[in-house]
């Protein structure tokens, strides 16, 4: 017995509405069209699906036994077809970021709930973690989308390359806030809190005072820019900071000043060369690449770069 799927909606179509008229105004056919499928529905079962009363088609025992079958099948194809929609629309689906810790506490998930807002039924996974972990998760598609610094640890990375500045950020009642900007000379024997020996704002800031012939006074060494900022609102010591931290945890104790030389943070918003992006994920990286722009120096648009500067 081969029942088509067609035969199935014509006879839900009588059961809900009580006649054929109904059932082909329901389905968009033709009324003809509606009995005929009704007709080889029958035939194929061997037995009356409906008895005809005063106008109107009655299921026997049998058909409403059929029904509540055919009803399951009705609401999951009904639920199949809705989300199609949601997925066209990107009302449905799992947005998958992975981010670099500064970044995760103010910037992107203040992102993902704006993008998020009329998506109730969105599916989000996200999770922040040190840059290299960031670029293997994306290579190894347990994300779509990642924000990391730079280097590239991975050849089949698509990159959209972002430098942003650093700033110097120092308690408010540090004498040197008189300053509009900080310098080595100025900054000679001030305590700095800074990122790991490795870290490339560390490692700048180290040429920095040596190419000025200054000596850098090293006094607390940490691992995320969000200590870093904990330890300049206690008043030990100034730190080189990135925008993002700057923007979403700075509080009334701490101001900022331009640090000449400028020292910039080699970050990138990186996807995966060999799996391809779901829809949802395109339209978020859309927004990010737009709303990152303005953390760059020249304001210009993020672009898809082969290779990055290091």
């Amino acid at each position: 017995m081969k029942i088509r799927f067609r035969q199935l909606q014509a006879f839900h179509a009588i059961v809900e509405t009580g006649t054929v008229t109904g059932a082909a105004r329901l389905l968009g056919i033709s009324q003809p069209g509606v009995s005929n499928l009704l007709s080889q529905l029958e035939d194929q079962a061997g037995l009356p699906l409906f008895e005809r009363l005063h106008g109107r088609l009655l299921p026997t025992p049998e058909a409403e036994l059929l029904f509540a079958e055919v009803d399951t099948v009705m609401r999951g194809m009904s639920k199949v077809t809705q989300s199609m929609v949601d997925l066209k629309t990107r009302k449905l689906g799992q947005l998958q970021i992975a981010s670099q810790h500064a970044m995760s506490f103010g910037f992107m998930p203040r992102l993902i709930a704006r993008f998020t807002a009329d998506r109730p039924e969105l599916n989000i996974s996200f999770q922040s973690q040190y840059s290299s972990k960031v670029q293997e998760w994306v290579w190894n598609g347990l994300f779509e989308i990642g924000v990391c610094e730079m280097p590239l640890l991975y050849d089949t990375l698509t990159v959209y390359p972002l430098y942003v500045e650093t700033m110097l950020a120092l308690h408010k009642d540090n004498p040197l806030a008189r300053h509009e900007v900080l310098t080595p000379e100025l900054l000679a024997g001030e305590p700095f809190i800074v990122m790991g020996q490795d870290h490339m704002t560390h490692r700048r800031l180290r040429e920095a005072f040596q190419n000025a012939g200054v000596p850098l006074r090293t006094r607390v060494h940490s691992h995320l820019f969000k200590n870093l900022l904990s330890f300049v609102q206690e008043g030990m010591g100034v730190a080189l900071l990135d925008r993002f931290i700057l923007d979403y945890d700075m509080q009334g104790d701490v101001i900022t000043r331009p640090f000449r030389p400028t020292i910039m943070m080699d970050m990138c918003v990186i996807t995966s060369k060999s799996r391809p992006m779901s829809q949802l994920g395109k339209e978020f990286l859309d927004l990010l690449l737009h709303e990152l722009q303005h953390y760059t120096v020249d304001g210009r648009p993020l672009r898809q770069a082969d290779r990055t500067r290091r």
